[in-house]
C-alpha cells in the first residue's frame, strides 16, 4: 500500500520529498487510471483550487476520490487541498465538500501576504507553518476538530479520516502532520 498525491498542480514533489524522509511508499494521480493502484491514504496538495477543481472533473477523478474519501480514506488537504475539503467556501465554490468547516479563500491576502511562524499543533509542540496566499477556517462543524490556531484563526483541523491545513507542512523540515497523516492510514514510519 501506497500514499497517492494528487499531482496536478501545487507542490506535490515536496509531499513526495516528505513521505520520503518517513520511508512511506507514495505514488502521483495525474490520470484516472492511477486510481487502479491500492492506496491507503491521500494527499491534496496547495495550488490554485479553483483550477484544481476544474481538472478534476475533466480528469474523471471528482467522483472516485470524493467517494473514496467518504469510505474513510485517509486524507491530508493542504491550503487548496484545504479549500477541497471543505464544505463551505467564503469566496469560492465547494469541492469535495466532504468536511464540516468553513472556509475563507485568499484570507491572507495575496501573494505578498505570505508569511512564516509558529503555534502548537495539536495539542502539542509547536510546529513552523508557511502560508502562501492561505486559506483559514472561518468555522468547525460539531464533527471536526481545531488543530492549530494563529492569531485567533483556526488553520488546521480534523475531521475523522480528515486532516486539513492552511499552512504548507511541506514546505519545512517538520514532519509532524506528514506523521499524523501515516498514523492514520495505519504505515509505520
Amino acid at each position: 500500500m501506497a500514499i497517492g498525491i494528487l499531482a496536478l498542480q501545487g507542490a506535490f514533489a515536496e509531499h513526495g520529498a516528505m513521505l520520503d524522509r518517513l520511508g512511506a511508499e507514495h505514488f502521483e494521480i495525474r490520470q484516472r487510471r492511477d486510481l487502479e493502484r491500492p492506496m491507503n491514504g491521500l494527499i491534496l496538495p496547495g495550488g490554485e483550487s479553483t483550477v484544481m477543481n476544474k481538472l478534476l472533473r475533466e480528469l474523471d477523478l471528482y467522483q472516485p476520490l470524493k467517494a473514496m474519501i467518504q469510505e474513510g480514506l485517509p486524507v491530508l488537504g493542504t491550503c487548496a487541498g484545504l479549500i477541497l475539503l471543505a464544505q463551505s467556501v467564503e469566496g469560492g465554490q465547494p469541492c469535495f465538500g466532504t468536511m464540516d468547516i468553513r472556509a475563507v479563500r485568499n484570507a491572507y491576502g495575496r501573494q505578498l501576504g505570505s508569511f512564516s511562524g509558529e503555534a502548537p499543533f495539536a495539542g502539542g509542540e509547536s510546529i513552523p507553518l508557511v502560508f502562501i496566499r492561505a486559506p483559514y477556517i472561518a468555522a468547525v462543524g460539531p464533527e471536526a476538530e481545531p488543530l492549530a490556531q494563529v492569531d485567533g484563526r483556526i488553520v488546521a483541523a480534523q475531521q475523522g479520516n480528515q486532516i486539513a491545513t492552511a499552512f504548507h507542512p511541506e514546505l519545512t523540515d517538520d514532519l509532524t502532520v506528514h506523521r499524523r497523516l501515516l498514523a492514520l492510514a495505519r504505515v509505520s514510519c
